[in-house]
């Protein structure tokens, strides 16, 4: 059976409605267009709020991999809360004043249209940046190079980025990297049983420079957001890979003292989603995304508050991002909770 045509698809046609009920409080960008099938497909950004550069940005990705409809549905969900609410939350409108949103909901819309994991022309994304693993990686899973008709395929030796991760990684130097304070939430599933919380780095157990900034973090949701589902750890604690877009883009943050960027990526926990639905696991659809409408509503639910958590952390980044002692005893406490430090 042929895909649905670009325009029937239901996140495309939520976030045109998004546009149209935003009006000129949001600002859509076209970052770069793919084909597919014969189709094209254009990458969108969507913005909000303040345009000055010494306001802190938070950016929400979803759909890089395209199998994983649930990651974009979760951004877009986040989204309309944020569009509906400036019709009449005036706290938000205040907030947007000395912030910038950035959303990107739809990273791999090919993939999407294809029902696949790497985009059109058979690369996984999320393996795709110009940056080797240290050491081994697990075998296919951490990226290869044989063949774009294996998964996790790399692109070409020496080839530039795709033209979606070179788009995303354009947008994210210029609204996120560009200001002294920045957090990205890339939203993902299909690992685990637990929501889990991966931060830098993918491509070597080694600790992040900033890892005392992001147990701060850590330390805050645990005490403000509580009874919280998310497992928050390096994601080289589960498996290493080759070409990870967030390690890629924090190391060129690092290559500039003046910003503290924090990416996240949300990994969904879509075990359990098949735990609880067997029949799943007969779908390539059902190993990562809920497929029962009740869950998926609980699912678009359930990470709403997190992420309007992450927002208020980083307007106020300010009061909680750790200097001088506070930053020494949150290293230690850090190597101690995910390198096992004495």
């Amino acid at each position: 059976m042929r895909p649905a045509s670009p325009s029937e698809l239901p996140e495309l046609l939520e976030l045109q409605a998004l546009v149209d009920l935003a009006g000129p409080a949001m600002e859509r960008r076209v970052l770069c267009s793919v084909d597919a099938g014969g189709e094209r497909f254009e990458v969108q950004a969507f913005l909000l709020g303040s345009e000055r550069s010494d306001v802190p940005a938070v950016g929400f990705f979803g759909g890089v991999h395209g199998l994983e409809r649930i990651g974009a549905q979760v951004t877009i969900a986040y989204l309309r809360s944020i569009v509906t609410r400036l019709q009449w939350d005036t706290t938000l409108q205040r907030q947007l004043e000395t912030l910038r949103l950035v959303f990107v909901p739809i990273v791999n819309p090919g993939g999407l249209w294809l029902g696949t994991r790497a985009n059109p022309r058979g690369v996984d994304l999320m393996r795709n940046a110009p940056i080797d693993a240290l050491g081994r990686v697990p075998w296919l899973l951490g990226g290869q190079r044989l063949s774009a008709a294996l998964p996790w395929y790399r692109g070409e030796e020496g080839a530039a980025m795709e033209a979606e991760s070179q788009a995303l990684c354009a947008l994210v130097e210029r609204e996120l990297l560009s200001r002294p304070f920045s957090i990205a939430l890339d939203c993902h599933s299909g690992f685990g049983l637990a929501d889990r919380l991966w931060f830098p780095y993918a491509h070597t157990p080694k600790p992040m420079a900033h890892l005392p900034e992001m147990h701060a973090l850590g330390e805050l949701i645990d005490l403000g957001l509580l009874h919280h589902p998310y497992v928050l750890e390096p994601q080289s604690r589960q498996y290493t890979a080759h070409g990870d877009l967030w390690d890629h883009l924090y190391l060129t943050a690092c290559a500039r003292p003046d910003t503290l960027f924090l990416p996240l990526t949300l990994e969904m926990g879509s075990w359990l989603w098949v735990k609880k639905n067997p029949r799943q696991l007969f779908s390539r659809h059902g190993i990562f995304n809920p497929v029962i409408a009740h869950r998926q509503q609980r699912v678009l639910r359930r990470h709403l508050g997190w992420m309007d958590f992450i927002t208020r952390a980083a307007s106020s980044h300010t009061q909680w991002v750790p200097v001088d002692e506070a930053r020494r005893r949150h290293h230690a406490q850090a190597l101690a909770r995910w390198y096992d430090a004495p």
